[in-house]
């Protein structure tokens, strides 16, 4: 099977509708990475790839031939990773995938260029090791395909983070009228686009909003500091998942990096379950494992959502959540970085209610706090 049916197949990315090459252009000052780099993206038919030392360089390429996506390292000579994003952002978005060491101080830089602007981030290439090379090389093309697929609009250059939440949706919902049951359990999967949409969905939730799960497709070693600066944001207590966690009220479990999350039950209670394992549908972690489980064991007491992203990953699991008499909820197309997995699901039949992304919290808490009657949250204007 060629690369290109494969990622057709598994993806539904209809290269065959592509009328010209993914331009993808690679920022990186280390030539053995531009080089790895270059050797996994050109075996796909379909993407050809130009290299540059630093953005200096990668600037003056980009006046001769707008690439179509960027891979960007954050630390390079002359001009830093994130002063070269947020001129992108602002004179000409181009979608950026941060290429970035699991280094404390590359964690960090990375999250601050996903509020910037860039689309996702993956690991750099661990030179030799076979395996992960293996591995890493389909989730560099997933995440090039992805961005190629994203919808950007400018973002005003600006010292402050782009995290401060829209001010019509800051802060949880206030105006309920009951409490929450302490056997619901909300599961929620996403992917390109997702840690501002989990920003946005999180931050709304109350203090004694019912447990929540989550899968966002993030390397290792990136999605402890996403928890830390996200339980910096949020009333309820975010942290990543761990062997054993109890999930209760006011709590949230992010999925730790290249490993699957599922939720278990010991007598009345439900509990984090953290495995290796190969990957599904094309990730570790994967939101079918996770919604798979949640279906197992919660049935009817869970909520199922899928927010933007690119693939298929979680649309089976959503459908057996709703067989099992969960409640599923997907992100509009309007407020999708990437429309694919939210797509994938309805169009499986998975999928209860399609809603706009500010909308989607208060969506959930009518379905567990069915006395607090309709939630209207005002509309931001927020587009993506």
């Amino acid at each position: 099977m060629t690369g290109q049916d494969r990622f057709g197949e598994n993806l539904g990315l209809g290269h065959e509708h592509q009328k010209r090459p993914l331009k993808v252009l690679v920022v990186d000052d280390s030539a053995v990475v531009r080089e790895v780099l270059t050797a996994i993206l050109s075996s796909q038919k379909g993407i050809t790839v130009t290299t540059a030392a630093d953005p200096i360089i990668a600037m003056a390429k980009m006046d001769r031939a707008r690439p179509d996506v960027i891979l960007l390292d954050l630390q390079m000579p002359r001009m830093d990773g994130l002063t070269f994003l947020r001129r992108i952002m602002a004179e000409d978005p181009i979608p950026v995938v941060i290429c970035s060491s699991q280094a404390e101080t590359g964690t960090e830089a990375a999250l601050r260029a996903l509020e910037e602007g860039a689309v996702d981030i993956i690991s750099k290439p661990k030179i030799g090791v076979k395996d992960f090379l293996r591995e890493s090389s389909l989730v560099l093309i997933d995440a090039v395909w992805g961005a190629a697929r994203a919808r950007l609009s400018p973002k005003t250059v600006s010292s402050s983070s782009s995290l401060v939440p829209p001010p019509a949706i800051r802060g949880p919902i206030q105006n309920l009228r009951a409490g929450f049951s302490r056997r619901s359990i909300i599961a929620i999967g996403a992917s390109t686009g997702g840690t501002e949409a989990l920003r946005l969905l999180l931050e709304a939730m109350p203090k004694d909003a019912p447990g929540i799960v989550i899968v966002q497709h993030m390397p290792q070693g990136f999605t402890a500091a996403f928890a830390r600066r996200l339980n910096e944001l949020c009333v309820i207590h975010v942290k990543e998942a761990a062997e054993g966690d109890l999930i209760t009220n006011g709590k949230a479990f992010i999925a730790a990096g290249n490993r699957h999350l599922l939720v278990r039950r010991s007598g009345a209670d439900l509990l984090v379950e953290v495995t290796d394992g190969p990957l599904v549908t094309r990730h570790r972690p994967s939101v079918d494992v996770l919604f798979r489980s949640v279906a197992r064991v919660a049935g009817p007491n869970a909520i199922g959502v899928i927010l933007t992203g690119m693939g298929s990953d979680g649309a089976s699991g959503l459908l057996e959540m709703k067989q099992a008499g969960a409640a599923t909820i997907a992100q509009d197309e309007s407020t999708s970085v990437v429309f694919g997995m939210p797509k994938e699901s309805i169009s499986k039949g998975a999928v209860d209610e399609v809603v706009a992304l500010p909308d989607i919290p208060s969506a959930i808490l009518r379905r567990v706090s069915p006395a607090t009657g309709p939630l209207k949250m005002k509309d931001p204007g927020f587009r993506i």
